[in-house]
């Protein structure tokens, strides 16, 4: 079997491609698209709406193949750094097992298909917003923010916070309070789940320029940052129960991921600079997923069973 020949600059030239339906399946971006679906289908079942449980899931699908999409292309501008960062060297396309070519293409598909299929199965309100999020993140986050202000991960975090409000937007035909406070929950959970990343892959993120905040404004300054927006997510991540639309349960459980979100970030605050092991910061970021897929998880739950488990109807 031919490999996929590379140009001086590393650069994958056109020729027989060596990928598999695995290698495709890793340009949607699998864990990312999982939150995607989970908080989707959060997002979907909270809404004050009965959606037939077929469009439902198809719609589900469209928000999922979109999110897919946009990774997709994501990864596609994304190779020249990707070849140098370790945590991404093995994608597809640096590897050499896709060519940029066809990730191209393959993200440019699935993201109109995507809109076409949610216009088609829900409404053209829900297709617009998810157009617009996959440009979003593809276009103002990937191609613009990402390389040129230390911002990037706050503003461009947006783009993983819409999928509930375009599920919710599925649902009833536009959006909310409560759709907003299910955005407002990611939004906030991103800064201090990438900045605790970005602490123990400051040299990756260094070599390839990305102006991630601890190489710009320092460990300190990105400690302080990771513990404030901590205390602001924590209270925030009670609202569904504040505002009726999350059970009490909900509300405890929120409050216990909250306060032991605030006590890792404060770990993390208390680290010393040049901190070689970074423990903290790993603690932080392996709990912060826990924490974001616990609310979205029990949130789901809890829409099923006010539901009646899908019996009768979405």
């Amino acid at each position: 079997m031919s490999a996929i020949d590379f140009s001086a600059s590393g650069e994958a030239r056109p020729g027989i491609s060596l990928a598999e339906p695995g290698d495709y399946i890793a340009l949607l971006k699998p864990r990312v698209m999982s939150l995607v679906i989970l908080t989707a289908v959060a997002g979907m079942l909270a809404a004050p709406a009965t959606l037939n449980p077929v469009l439902a899931f198809v719609s589900l699908l469209a928000i999922a193949l979109g999110a897919g999409g946009s990774g997709a292309l994501n990864m596609w501008y994304d190779r020249d750094i990707d070849r140098v960062m370790t945590r991404t060297a093995n994608r597809p396309i640096p590897a050499g097992r896709v060519t940029p070519e066809n990730a191209l293409a393959f993200g440019l598909f699935l993201s109109v298909f995507s809109v076409m299929l949610l216009g088609l199965a829900a409404n053209w309100f829900a297709a617009g917003f998810l157009a617009f999020t996959i440009a979003f993140y593809a276009v103002f986050y990937t191609m613009w923010l990402k390389r040129r202000t230390v911002q990037n991960i706050v503003i461009g975090g947006a783009a993983g916070a819409f999928p509930p409000m375009v599920a919710w937007a599925a649902a009833t035909g536009g959006v909310s309070w409560e759709g907003f406070v299910l955005f407002l929950i990611i939004f906030l959970w991103t800064p201090p789940h990438f900045w605790a990343l970005a602490m123990f892959k400051m040299k990756d993120y260094g070599a390839v320029g990305i102006p991630m905040l601890p190489n710009v404004a320092g460990e300190r300054s990105t400690r302080i940052h990771i513990f404030v927006y901590s205390l602001i997510l924590a209270p925030v991540g009670i609202l569904p129960f504040a505002l009726g639309f999350a059970s009490p349960i909900y509300g405890v459980v929120s409050a216990l991921l909250g306060l032991n979100f605030v006590r890792l970030a404060y770990g993390v605050l208390r680290m010393v600079d040049g901190d070689a092991t970074m423990t903290p910061a790993k603690k932080l970021f392996a709990f912060s997923i826990v924490y974001l897929f616990a609310l979205f998880a029990l949130l789901l739950v809890e829409g099923l069973v006010a539901r009646g488990i899908g019996f009768h109807g979405l």
